[in-house]
């Protein structure tokens, strides 16, 4: 394995671990902002990254998909993971700000991902491209704010669909719950169940092209063009 393949990994261990935990830990900030205190006295308001890591979201997962193809010199698959889900209490939330409040905890952390990812793609095209010549810390700062914008995006757009159990689904639930739409909700609710079976539909079928790497690829083309 050369300098750029370990390089790979080691960026795109770094650029994931702060994509994931911050995503995280926005979604505990922004409730306890509106009086839960939930994940303050848990502890899972600090940015130890022990504390967030999920044994499959963290590390099967993205180990599965990314790191053993590129280990097998089959190029980098496909950058995915979570971590560990920071405790929230909605009933708080919702009585101190209403569902208004809960919809900001539910988008706290697909905000924090495109943030992150718009920064890191301006300070990305501030960076002229590296080069044979260039130092291998160069590279190596180019190749993690790379990471972090390829990375934050996919988080983003994945997290926005109605998948139940997902943020984009837990938006939608309280946007109808304030509308009195309960039948939506109560619709949303009974298919958490099958949130993960939907994912694994969507990642391993066409839909993927269409739900996910399309408007990846928009959003990337966006924020670099």
């Amino acid at each position: 394995m050369d300098s750029i393949d370990l390089f790979k990994i080691i960026t795109a261990v770094l650029a994931l671990m702060v994509a994931i935990i911050g995503h995280e830990i926005m979604h505990g900030f922004i409730a306890y902002k509106y009086g839960d205190m939930t994940a303050k006295n848990a502890g899972r308001l600090s940015i130890n990254p022990l504390l967030h890591v999920d044994l499959v979201g963290t590390i099967i997962v993205p180990f599965t998909m990314y790191f053993l193809p590129l280990l097998l010199g089959m190029g980098g698959g496909f950058v995915f993971g979570w971590a560990k889900p920071v405790p929230v209490d909605m009933r708080t939330v919702i009585n101190k700000g209403g569902y208004n409040a809960a919809m900001q905890v539910s988008l706290a952390g697909i905000v924090y991902n495109f943030t992150l990812a718009a920064f890191a793609s301006m300070a990305l095209l501030a960076m002229s491209a590296p080069v044979e010549s260039d130092s291998l810390v160069y590279i190596f700062s180019y190749m993690l704010v790379m990471q972090l914008v390829m990375i934050n995006v996919i988080l983003g757009v994945f997290n926005l669909l109605p998948i139940p159990q997902f943020d984009g689904a837990h938006f939608l639930m309280y946007l109808a719950l304030k509308f009195n739409q309960r039948e939506i909700a109560e619709t949303f609710y009974r298919l958490e169940r099958y949130g993960m079976i939907i994912v694994l539909v969507v990642i391993m079928t066409p839909l993927k092209d269409y739900l996910l790497i399309m408007p990846v690829q928009m959003v990337l083309h966006l924020l670099l063009s």
